[in-house]
């Protein structure tokens, strides 16, 4: 769902991501603050919601018509057209609350189509829960989040309000984080096919998504590893700070941020090296027998047991 096309989430999503990812010289005002320290006290504000890659035209041709896929997982090919009449097509595997959104080159408009661009987008369970980020986010040194709503077009020409969302700056190079917020109403409106609220407020992950997933393999992401320059990763430290997230230094210059069930790890690279390197998945039933499926330049490995990674790049 729009996969969230979160990817182009600024201000109009894949305006403002394409603004992003072109990007300017300076980082935000928070970035450099140390990636080891504390999280914020309180509750977990954001959980890892999906996460997306552009793949060479080559993979994402294969994915697209993978008959694997569409067995592993709760699988979709969409056209989405979001704020501005931008309109992008992913290739999506969705859990219980949590999904992988993959694209070709060009799928996305401007830079955020080209080799390599990657986005994650983290979200909050309960309505309200944003506006304490953008606060915590103050705390955190970002002392002007670029805040936005986001809109999808179901093809009638009416957009109707997505979610609202923040990000740290909108100067980044190759990769882009955001907070988002499910409006209230995207989940009046059936042809989301969403579910009903499990409690006041309930903006949650597992309502947003369909319940086909039950019907796969494929549960949930438990973890995903993207290459990115150490810009990229200054910027996104106070969103994931400001979120919940136990953020750690690795030791390559990325970070490692636990907490909320997915694990998110970023290993620093040169802007030519940037792109998605591995996903991991929970099953919702054990496998006997491992099976690795080639997809282009990627490999699947499934089983044995209840868990299945996917590495990306020229698999080995």
């Amino acid at each position: 769902m729009l996969l969230r096309r979160m990817s182009r989430l600024a201000v109009t999503v894949t305006v403002v991501l394409a603004a992003a990812l072109t990007g300017a010289a300076e980082g935000s005002t928070g970035a450099a603050r140390a990636a080891t320290a504390a999280p914020q006290t309180g509750r977990q504000l954001l959980f890892y919601n999906h996460a997306y890659g552009v793949l060479d035209r080559a993979t994402a041709d294969a994915i697209e018509h993978s008959a694997y896929l569409r067995d592993f997982a709760d699988f979709e090919v969409r056209t989405t057209t979001g704020s501005g009449g931008e309109s992008w097509t992913g290739r999506y595997l969705r859990g219980r609350e949590t999904y992988l959104e993959l694209f070709g080159v060009g799928d996305l408009p401007g830079q955020s189509g080209a080799l390599g661009s990657t986005g994650t987008g983290v979200s909050v369970e309960r309505a309200g829960d944003l506006a304490k980020v953008t606060g915590r986010l103050k705390e955190e040194g970002v002392t002007e989040p670029v805040e936005f709503r986001q809109t999808r077009d179901f093809g009638d020409g009416v957009p109707v309000p997505w979610f609202d969302g923040a990000f740290t700056t909108l100067q980044y190079d190759v990769f882009a984080a955001w907070a988002m917020e499910y409006r209230p109403e995207y989940f009046a409106d059936p042809r989301g096919r969403t579910g009903p609220a499990r409690y006041p407020g309930d903006v949650g992950r597992e309502r947003y998504l369909p319940d086909a997933y039950r019907d796969h393999l494929m549960r949930d992401v438990t973890s995903v590893r993207l290459a990115v320059t150490r810009r990229d990763i200054a910027n996104t430290v106070p969103l994931l700070r400001a979120g919940g997230f136990v953020v750690q230094q690795a030791a390559d210059g990325g970070v490692v941020a636990q907490r909320g069930g997915t694990r998110i790890r970023f290993d620093a690279v040169p802007l030519g090296q940037a792109g998605l390197r591995q996903v991991t998945f929970a099953l919702n039933r054990p496998v006997e027998r491992r099976h690795e499926e080639r997809v282009g330049r990627s490999a699947l490995v499934v089983g044995p047991g209840a868990h299945a990674v996917w590495n990306f790049g020229d698999p080995e």
